[in-house]
């Protein structure tokens, strides 16, 4: 008998979903297969957006400008040092994951979530980054100050977390749903002093990145779990239900996490589209004006919200471009964005940053206005009455 949480038998509409996740995720595949100028846009307000999330569920707050700062290695203007280090840690972690993804001979084990974790955590050597924790583990809510999870004893721990990793290299299950249980064992098992949900998102992501179906940046769910850490926590309480409890079905917390790649991937394709728009209407502007290409790429970043500064946008352009980029060159084209009235500077000298001028933040806004209504479109819902049309 398995003494972690054994993947339950997937039922027809199961499978149905699993099969419709990954039509959508062929799609977006096929979307972004050719390498465009606008694709490493997409790319990286996809992986800043995962480090914003995981971290939000942990309580570190940061705006998407200092995210896409800290992703960067740029200093971020508004969040804390605290915050700072931990959006710096994750960001370290998802980058080995997304370098090593494609090996083929990669192997998930104890030493590599040991090296994701002190990745994470090496900011905070208390709380013993890339060891198992020290002794018990308690989970506490922090309105009520109550209890809500007991992890398991911590000499179970290892052995935990060996048979964890065997059902994951062992399963013939659907990656979607493979990963679903790496992540539930983990955070149940719980194995770490902190950082335990980060680690498991993480995980997930991992799973789901050797897959290779899409890139693996578009492959996690961590946004929408960022954005749903209500029903996230809840769906986790009801399947744990307080402690290590491996016995309990896990099938709520598979079919919350299918919704979540349903509802994601559907976000990611919407995105893609919208992405292509505003860099065709940002390229416009700078023809239009006589500016380099390059350009391009800080009048989309400040249309989306992001604060451009000189670093940020030779880093940028140079990535676009292939070709090294100076400082001197980078000031005189953030000049003539301005010049141009595209970009608005803000502040002085060293401090100075830009923001969208008025059209790059209209094109934005028109995209955005043009967006068919919101649908919170359930999947089982979907496959459900799909039969019974057919039946009636």
């Amino acid at each position: 008998m398995s003494e972690v949480f054994a993947t339950p038998d997937l039922d027809g509409t199961e499978l149905t979903v699993v099969e419709m996740i990954n039509k959508l995720r062929d799609e977006m595949r096929n979307r972004v297969a050719e390498p465009r100028r606008w694709s490493g846009g997409l790319r990286r307000m996809a992986e800043a957006r995962a480090v914003q999330a995981s971290n939000s569920i942990e309580g570190y707050n940061a705006s998407l400008d200092d995210v896409v700062a800290a992703v960067e290695g740029e200093p971020t203007l508004d969040a804390s040092e605290e915050t700072r280090l931990a959006l710096e840690g994750y960001r370290d972690a998802m980058t080995y994951v997304l370098q090593i993804a494609d090996d083929e001979t990669l192997e998930i084990d104890e030493g590599l979530l040991k090296s994701l974790h002190f990745m994470m955590i090496k900011h905070d050597l208390p709380k013993n980054p890339g060891r198992w924790r020290p002794g018990p583990v308690f989970v506490r809510d922090e309105e009520t100050k109550t209890i809500v999870y007991e992890g398991p004893p911590r000499d179970d721990v290892p052995s935990l977390i060996a048979e964890m990793l065997g059902e994951l290299e062992g399963s013939d299950d659907p990656i979607l749903v493979k990963a679903a249980m790496a992540h539930l064992n983990l955070a149940m098992i719980h194995p770490f002093s902190d950082g335990n949900g980060r680690m498991a998102r993480c995980l997930q992501t991992l799973v789901l990145a050797r897959d290779q179906v899409i890139a693996p940046i578009f492959s996690g769910i961590e946004e929408f779990l960022g954005r749903n850490t209500k029903a996230y926590y809840e769906v986790l309480g009801e399947v744990g239900a307080g402690s290590w409890n491996p016995d309990r079905n896990p099938r709520p917390w598979i079919r919350f996490c299918l919704r979540a790649h349903h509802a994601q991937i559907r976000t990611m394709l919407r995105r893609r589209q919208e992405t292509e728009d505003l860099w065709n209407g940002c390229a416009r502007l700078a023809e239009e004006r006589g500016l380099p290409e390059r350009c391009v790429t800080a009048l989309v970043d400040a249309a989306h919200g992001l604060r451009i500064r000189r670093g940020g946008y030779r880093r940028a352009a140079e990535t676009g471009t292939g070709d090294e980029i100076s400082d001197q060159t980078a000031t005189r084209d953030l000049q003539a964005m301005v010049d141009h009235g595209l970009l608005t500077p803000v502040g002085e000298r060293r401090a100075r940053y830009y923001v969208a001028g008025a059209e790059p933040a209209k094109l934005r806004r028109q995209i955005v206005e043009a967006r068919p209504p919101a649908t919170a479109e359930d999947p089982f819902e979907i496959v459900r009455s799909r039969r019974q049309l057919r039946l009636a």
